[in-house]
């Protein structure tokens, strides 16, 4: 395409919108338009000159898109740039006294409720009753924590523990006695019981680790103290340590069953011995009030005469209660009730300080003044006149039975006669009783004898409420 030399061009008008007009709406002004023709007016060859000036007027541009035929709307192109120069326009801040009160961006956004992400945050500060108030839920969530979770971690300490066991040989002397029918694990307890190993545990562990299983023999054994669970289990083993017409009588034991162990530890048959004990009381030199031999054989441990017959075994032991209570300054006429007072005690109490107070109990409960009743409402009694000598509990029929000489909820003042073989505590206890206004007590642990004494009803309502529940998490009791 050829164009005209640079001399012979005509100026043109610039193309596009006249935007003064248009925005100021003024039409006297002289248009600046393209299809208006520029100011030289010259044509081209091949027609009319597209710059040259015009003899008739251009229609206004408007941006109605309804326009009159005497205006020629806008094109979509030249209604976008207006509408972008009136939002330059509205957009263009003011100058003057209003600019400095207009609000910031930030206090805008702060009115709107919107954060500013761009703005810097300052730190919050806590005050000392907030950081207070954090302390103490932390320290309650501890101890809360440490309440709930001490008896299961307490549980899986324990049982990835090794049982307590004792080093070495042990020293002193311990009789321990072996009874027909014992087994294993109640072998375990008695040692333990009686100080000669650490725990019951430790001796049946490695009693159940032994091939073959080892056999007990019934009889008396020479051990000692603090053994280690081995040491003892080899002393049992070995026929030197068994000590022939060897027993021991447990404090508190029954006749019934001291007879039996006097049977495996002195070699005397059985039938012997019940048969000699079913003799006069009065012939071995008991009270008056005596029925039988029970309170009159004093627990100890004996080595007797292997030539002795059962009459003179149970005679040897009848002299050594005798001993006992001429040794506490008991009159011979003050034998009886010394020796049932204190066969009760000797059941009912389980700490040792705990035999004075109940002795107490039992005194003030036989004091009109104090008791009206009279009732020592005793379970021990209760369960001794129905034949079991191994627990104290009763249920509410046998307590309620006026057909048991010995159930002291029905019959008032002491039972009829001793419901064991007391020892030297018990009696010191029944002729020593603890000062105090107890008419109650409770052994609330049956594992450590805890007991509780109570002068009132609802201190003692109490005192069982807490055995019934240490019950109810030892069902094995039941």
């Amino acid at each position: 395409m050829t164009q005209l030399p640079p001399e012979q061009r005509a100026p043109r008008e610039p193309t596009g919108l006249d935007w003064d007009t248009i925005l100021t709406g003024d039409e006297s002004r002289p248009r600046r338009d393209a299809r208006a023709g520029g100011p030289s007016g010259r044509e081209s060859q091949g027609g009319e000159d597209p710059f040259a000036q015009r003899d008739h007027p251009v229609a206004p541009r408007t941006n109605d898109p309804f326009a009159s035929d005497d205006e020629v709307p806008l094109t979509r192109r030249e209604r976008r740039e207006l509408e972008e120069r009136q939002s330059l326009l509205e957009a263009a801040p003011t100058t003057g006294p209003s600019e400095a009160q207009r609000p910031s961006r930030a206090e805008r956004r702060s009115a709107a409720g919107i954060d500013d992400p761009g703005a810097p945050t300052k730190p919050k500060r806590r005050g000392a009753w907030g950081c207070l108030i954090a302390l103490l839920v932390v320290v309650a969530l501890g101890a809360g924590a440490f309440f709930f979770l001490q008896g299961p971690i307490s549980a899986v300490i324990e049982r990835f523990q090794p049982a307590a066991d004792y080093e070495g040989t042990g020293s002193g002397e311990v009789t321990f006695m072996i009874l027909d029918g014992d087994t294993g694990s109640s072998i375990a307890e008695n040692l333990y019981e009686e100080g000669v190993v650490a725990s019951s545990e430790a001796f049946y562990e490695l009693l159940l680790q032994q091939e073959p299983e080892p056999e007990f023999h019934p009889g008396a054994y020479r051990l000692a103290e603090k053994m280690s669970a081995k040491a003892a289990l080899e002393a049992l083993e070995d026929p030197a340590n068994k000590l022939e017409n060897t027993f021991v009588i447990p404090e508190g034991t029954a006749t019934a069953d001291a007879l039996s162990i006097i049977a495996e530890g002195a070699g005397v048959p059985l039938e012997q011995l019940q048969a000699a004990a079913a003799e006069s009381p009065q012939s071995y030199g008991l009270p008056a009030e005596a029925q039988s031999l029970e309170g009159f054989l004093f627990p100890a441990t004996y080595t007797v005469d292997p030539a002795l017959d059962a009459r003179g075994v149970l005679q040897t032991l009848v002299d050594r209660q005798f001993q006992a209570l001429d040794d506490a300054g008991v009159a011979p006429a003050d034998r009886w009730r010394t020796i049932v007072l204190a066969s009760l005690i000797q059941r009912e109490a389980g700490l040792r300080d705990d035999y004075y107070k109940v002795s107490r109990v039992f005194q003030n409960r036989l004091d009109p003044a104090q008791w009206e009743s009279g009732l020592l409402q005793s379970d021990a009694t209760v369960a001794y006149g129905t034949g079991n000598t191994h627990r104290v509990s009763t249920t509410d029929a046998e307590r309620a039975d006026a057909g048991n000489p010995y159930n002291t909820y029905v019959h008032p003042g002491l039972p009829v006669g001793p419901i064991s073989n007391p020892g030297d505590l018990a009696i010191d206890a029944a002729l020593h009783p603890a000062d105090g206004t107890w008419l109650f007590f409770v052994t609330w642990n049956l594992d450590t004898g805890e007991t509780i004494f109570s002068t009132t009803v609802e201190e003692h309502d109490a005192a069982v409420a807490k055995w019934l529940a240490w019950m109810d998490e030892h069902p094995e009791y039941q």
